[in-house]
């Protein structure tokens, strides 16, 4: 690659990423803002947890439409009519006159999002030659972690000096403005050949059928449930006594999530070296002993398991997706979107059984949960392991 070309390129990444910080910002606004949802419209803990969950529900439907319809209508379209749209439901958020409505608004969101977050992979290895793929793949998830992070600190920080709603308008502005910046910069492109939708969807079902890619899904769900379910009801926990946090502070403890920057890139390198199903293994340890940190009453210990919880998480999760694409003997663009549905779907049941959990017994009674879905995920793992061995023994014979 020339120069000339590299800059060039760089110049439709740049609004790629962008749009990527934005959009995953949209993802988790409500998250740090709970308590404030539960006092505005007299709502349990757990009903404010389905702002989360909805989005989170459709985001996992969605991705079953996007593959193929971006190979039908080219990726361009999808995404950046996907983004330009979604402007629109994060605006409707700020003005619900009830939680009913906060909830439609969050759905449609749901049904945007993956638009942009289930194709944009996609639409790189389109685009780029393989030796340039990997660096702007890892490029587009350190765009994903810092959406994230934005979406709790900054629309936190917002909330608490104008209110839960002027973080909506903000970001709905924000999104407007990301989706004409991939108008205006990213090159369009064609519509990819393929076998049309009844062969994406059988594909998916052959692959459901496959124990193994089961197992990996089932690691899928159970780590995004155990991960989102404590930092939904993180907030609960902080601005209660003996805390009594205010937005603000509470808002900085996603901070944590910075730790997914550092170790994703990591564990893939490591990934060459030792197996998979290992190094998935070392991650969910790791991260339930940072949800046993979380249960000292005291802030330092709080942020450290906060932090450790983040390293495990993003160990294992640096580390799925490619096992997945090992697993996986065809269709493996199918196979991938599967796990992306069990991650949201289980992401979805995180958003809202911890908060029984919460109503039950406090934080004990949400880590408890969330420690139960980890280990689901460490018997999983251990079925994917002996599979592993297995396959290395006999290939040695």
């Amino acid at each position: 690659m020339t120069i000339a070309t590299a800059a060039a390129t760089r110049r439709w990444l740049i609004p790629l990423y962008i749009a990527g910080v934005i959009v995953f910002s949209d993802m988790y606004l409500t998250q740090p803002i709970l308590p404030q949802l539960s006092a505005e419209y007299g709502i349990a803990p757990a009903t404010a947890g389905l702002s989360v969950s909805v989005v989170v529900l459709m985001i996992a439907l969605g991705s079953l439409a996007v593959g193929p319809l971006s190979d039908r209508w080219g990726r361009w379209p999808v995404m950046v009519g996907s983004v330009l749209v979604l402007s629109l439901p994060t605006l409707l958020c700020a003005l619900a006159p009830s939680f009913g409505m906060l909830l439609v608004g969050r759905a449609l969101q749901g049904l945007c999002i993956p638009g942009l977050t289930a194709v944009a992979v996609a639409y790189l290895g389109d685009r780029l030659p393989t030796a340039e793929l990997g660096r702007a793949v890892g490029s587009w998830i350190a765009a994903n972690v810092a959406g994230g992070l934005s979406g709790r600190v900054v629309g936190g920080l917002i909330s608490d000096s104008w209110g839960w709603r002027a973080s909506f308008i903000v970001f709905a502005g924000l999104t407007l403005a990301a989706g004409f910046g991939l108008w205006l910069r990213l090159p369009r492109d064609r519509p990819v050949a393929g076998g049309g939708w009844g062969q994406a969807y059988w594909a998916m079902v052959m692959h459901l059928a496959d124990r193994h890619l089961r197992s990996a899904y089932l690691i899928a769900g159970s780590l995004f449930f155990g991960f989102l379910g404590i930092f939904t009801y993180l907030p609960y926990y902080l601005s209660a006594p003996p805390f009594t946090l205010p937005s603000a502070i509470v808002a900085l403890a996603y901070v944590s999530y910075l730790a997914g920057v550092i170790v994703s890139p990591w564990a893939g390198v490591l990934s060459a070296r030792y197996a998979r199903s290992r190094l998935i293994t070392i991650g969910l340890l790791i991260a339930m002993g940072g949800i046993g940190l979380t249960l000292f009453p005291h802030l330092p210990l709080i942020a450290l398991g906060l932090w450790t919880l983040c390293s495990g998480m993003f160990i294992a999760q640096g580390v799925a997706p490619a096992l997945v694409n090992q697993l996986a003997q065809h269709a493996k663009g199918a196979a991938s979107a599967l796990y992306l549905v069990a991650y949201y779907l289980g992401g979805t049941l995180g958003g809202v059984i911890p908060g029984l959990g919460w109503q039950i017994a406090g934080w004990p009674g949400v880590t408890i949960i969330c420690l139960s879905a980890l280990a689901l995920a460490l018997v999983a793992t251990h079925r994917l392991a002996m599979f592993e061995l297995h396959r290395h023994h006999r290939s040695a014979a």
